[in-house]
């Protein structure tokens, strides 16, 4: 065996390359085996991947499922010329839907441009934008660039409306794919019009503001087809991130995102380059700050009309439909419903311009408030104050009785805010405590007021208060203020139905004299004394106590209560029985002053009125003609009004001639308006003055002004204001709208009759020297002449308070009368000695337990 050097470094290299081939042979495998491996984790992960993103996919709602049309709208509401007057909305609502057609190329291809440039190629999903996306974040670190379509974000502001609260990457990757699966799908089934339709509709656009109509009206005031290319950049632009680029907040950032749309449409060739500069010297957020100025000014609260409408809306949607609150609330607020109301704005106008005119009320004017605190405190706890407490802490804890929420000055309403607020905290709040305040002055005395068509039932206006309204849906004095109605109620609950079922006439003879009710305590009139034997048409005039509580006394209280019910009252009190015991009831003598346990409201004494204007059909205060729902339905239908008759329409004649005396020569003649307009109605003044009333009509409206203190106060020594302030309105609502002079209708019964001034019969024509004229109805008119004049001298009316010297004249006896009432409980209460009402003479406004008045003496 040769062992040679030569042989040995063979054999060396031999053994190393089998140790190389033997390496490389190893290695080879090795990166097979890896391969292998390596494919099959990637079809394994494929598979995965692919498994995960089926399931994802098939969780997807099913397209048929899909609705890419939003629930929530909102609701318009328009006056009786379909104006709109006001918008209801809630969070999520405030979107007016507008068709493809009504959109200006501009505002379609501002969007397009810039958030879908591909939209009318791709079929869903964009995969150029998906890799220009990916992309930019790989070479920018920065995953901004948006590849969503416009298909996409209709999708993802419809149907997957929880992508706010998403938390991981997972639940983002999850919500994309399928947003991109059903995009695809959507596409195949609905048009590219219609998905951007639907897409304008709905994408949010800054200041609670969703789709393009409602940012038009909200940045323009105009609706979206009016807009100019400029104004379609503005909108355009805010989508991207709606709080950054507002453009009433941000303008600037906007303006940069307008002019960055305007070139891409520019370079689309949607719009030429004169176009182009012509939009970017408009001055457009000089006129976006205007109308944001003017909505500011506003304060967006409700109007009191509005506030009624809603009330109403709701109440019925209920009654008449079934729905519960809340699909009632639902409904008027992101229902996108129609509302066309009764209101006629050029009277509405009127009414809110007088009643907030200072001017026309004393010159000492008060102040109420309305306060709110809350405190957090660092443990949790919450406390809430209001201005009850303070109340409480003065009239109780102070004992200061005469102690009210009126204050002369807003200095001196902050100073005992601030005094009660040290008494709870005397050191001061906490430094990690958290406080919340509200503070509000409320001009005193208030006022409200009410216009109606008595023919239709339709309201006209409503003002529930004087000064600024502070919030929607607060306080309304017009229909939710019960007040003591005075001698309002003298005509409705009197001689209304003396007239109408116990044969009174307006000659009828009351005999003003010393008067008691049932329990002994007398009637005293507004004026000093009593003027003797007069007709029911003097009483009505002169508003005499005496003669009504005898009248009502006559035909009984209870009688006058029925009445009361059918004239449509729902806050009077038959039979209660109070927390101590005790037992009220509106049924008592006092009920001819307006002395009633709980009071009444404006609007309802003003449909009470206007039933006798209406010729003695009652007919429901009516706010809407109808509502109509998102796609066009009437959903309801109030055109066809409740009516009701009360009184026979020569009751109804014979009423309102005998209150045209009111005007001519009794209480209210201030209420005379300065065109001559014939005027028919009647005064009230409760005791010491907490109430001054006027409710009367036109040949055309009936309307009735409330004013006092919202905590009952004396008011001054002027105390015919409000007729000043009827007057003044009626007189401008006839001006404004046309209406042309006429006398008030006559009732086919009721007949003008000649009477003799001496004997109050018929007058002998050529004999009796003194004549007047006065209305009958025909059954009751008179029929012996007179023979004073005629024949032997006879006694004459005015001699006898019990003697009828005419044929339908009834005469109401002595001061005895009282002891005919009907079966009365004198236990029974009448009314609160601080709110129970009188009548214009202060006389029983506050009635004791026994049933009778229980202050005396006033004026009208």
């Amino acid at each position: 065996m040769n062992y040679g050097y030569r042989e040995t470094i063979s054999k060396q290299k031999n053994l190393v390359s089998t140790g190389q081939r033997l390496s490389k042979k190893s290695l080879v495998v090795f990166f097979k085996i890896l391969l292998y491996i390596l494919l099959l984790i990637c079809i394994t992960g494929c598979a995965l991947v692919f498994g995960i993103v089926r399931g994802i996919i098939d969780a997807a709602p099913d397209i048929q499922d899909v609705s890419i049309v939003p629930s929530s709208y909102s609701t318009t509401v328009y006056n009786n010329k379909e104006k709109e007057i006001a918008k209801l909305v809630t969070s999520g609502s405030n979107r007016i839907k507008v068709s493809i057609d009504q959109v200006p190329d501009n505002l379609k291809w501002a969007f397009i441009d810039t958030e879908d440039a591909r939209f009318y190629e791709h079929n869903g999903i964009d995969i150029q934008g998906i890799g220009r996306a990916v992309v930019v974040a790989i070479t920018t670190l920065n995953p901004s660039e948006g590849a969503s379509t416009i298909t996409q974000q209709v999708l993802k502001n419809n149907v997957f409306t929880d992508w706010t609260s998403e938390e991981t990457l997972g639940d983002q990757v999850k919500r994309k794919l399928q947003e991109q699966y059903l995009a695809i799908q959507l596409e195949k089934v609905t048009k590219k019009e219609t998905i951007l339709e639907t897409y304008l509709n709905t994408i949010n656009l800054g200041s609670n503001t969703l789709g393009v109509q409602a940012a038009s009206h909200r940045y323009f005031d105009k609706d979206v087809s009016d807009l100019t290319l400029s104004e379609c950049a503005v909108i355009a632009g805010i989508t991207q991130n709606p709080a950054a680029y507002n453009p009433i907040y941000h303008p600037k950032a906007n303006a940069k995102r307008r002019k960055k749309i305007l070139k891409n449409m520019l370079d689309a060739s949607h719009i030429t380059k004169d176009e182009y500069n012509e939009a970017m010297k408009d001055d457009v957020y000089s006129r976006i700050q205007s109308v944001d100025n003017q909505i500011t000014q506003s304060n967006n609260v409700y109007s009191y009309f509005v506030d009624e409408v809603v009330s109403q809306v709701m109440s019925d949607l209920q009654e008449q439909k079934g729905y519960t609150y809340t699909q009632a609330y639902n409904a008027v607020y992101s229902g996108g419903l129609k509302i066309y109301t009764t209101q006629d704005s050029k009277i509405q106008k009127i009414c809110n311009k007088e009643l907030s005119n200072a001017e026309n009320y004393p010159n000492t004017v008060s102040y109420s408030i309305n306060w709110a605190w809350t405190i957090q405190h660092a443990d949790g706890t919450t406390e809430n104050y209001s201005e009850s407490y303070i109340n409480y802490y003065h009239k109780v804890l102070l004992n200061e009785s005469s102690f009210k929420l009126i204050f002369s000055t807003k200095e001196a309403a902050k100073e005992c805010v601030k005094q009660y607020k040290k008494y709870l905290y005397p050191d001061g709040l906490a430094d990690d405590d958290v406080e919340y305040e509200t503070l509000y002055y409320t001009p005193q005395p208030q006022a409200s007021f009410t216009v109606m068509d008595q023919y239709t039932g339709y309201v006209k206006a409503i003002v529930g208060g004087r000064g600024s309204k502070k919030v929607s849906l607060g306080l309304d004095r017009a229909t939710q203020s019960t007040r003591q109605p005075g001698s309002t109620f003298k005509v409705l609950s009197t001689y209304a139905p003396a007239i109408d079922t116990m044969g009174y006439t307006l000659t009828t003879k009351i005999k003003d004299e010393p008067f008691n009710y049932s329990n002994g305590r007398p009637v005293k009139n507004w004026y000093s004394g009593y003027r003797g034997t007069v007709t029911v048409r003097k009483a009505i005039a002169d508003s005499m106590n005496v003669c009504a509580v005898k009248t009502l006394t006559e035909i009984t209280p209870q009688l006058g209560f029925d009445y009361l019910l059918n004239f449509g009252f729902t806050t009077l009190v038959q039979n209660r029985t109070e927390k101590d015991g005790s037992v009220v009831s509106d049924i008592q003598q006092p009920l001819a002053l307006g002395g009633i346990t709980d009071g009444i409201t404006n609007l309802e004494i003003t449909a009470a009125y206007a039933t006798i204007a209406n010729q003695g059909t009652y007919t429901r205060p009516v706010f809407y003609s109808k509502v109509v729902d998102s796609n066009g339905r009437i959903l309801l239908d109030n055109t066809t009004p409740t009516t009701h008759t009360v009184l026979k329409s020569s009751t109804a004649s014979l009423l309102t001639q005998g209150m045209t005396s009111v005007i001519t020569e009794g209480t209210g003649k201030a209420c005379a308006l300065t065109d001559g307009m014939p005027v028919s109605g009647k005064t009230g003044t409760t005791s010491s003055a907490y109430d001054l009333w006027f409710c009367g009509y036109t040949p055309y409206l009936t309307a009735s002004i409330w004013t006092g203190y919202d905590e009952n106060k004396e008011l001054g020594s002027d105390q015919a204001y409000h007729e000043r302030l009827w007057s003044k309105i009626m007189s401008q609502i006839d001006q404004v709208k046309g209406y042309k002079i006429k006398d008030f209708e006559m009732s086919d019964d009721v007949e003008e009759v000649t009477l003799c001034s001496s004997s109050g019969a018929l007058a002998i024509e050529g004999v009796c020297p003194h004549t007047y004229t006065e209305y009958f109805s025909k059954d009751t008119a008179p029929t012996n002449k007179c023979s004073y004049h005629y024949g032997t001298p006879k006694k004459t009316t005015n001699e006898s308070s019990t003697e009828a010297t005419t044929s339908g004249t009834v005469t109401v006896g002595s001061a005895n009368a009282a002891d005919n009432a009907a079966d009365r409980k004198t236990s029974v209460s009448s009314g609160s000695s601080d709110s129970s009402g009188s009548d214009d003479a202060k006389d029983g406004s506050g009635s004791s337990n026994d049933g009778s008045s229980g202050s005396n003496g006033a004026k009208e």
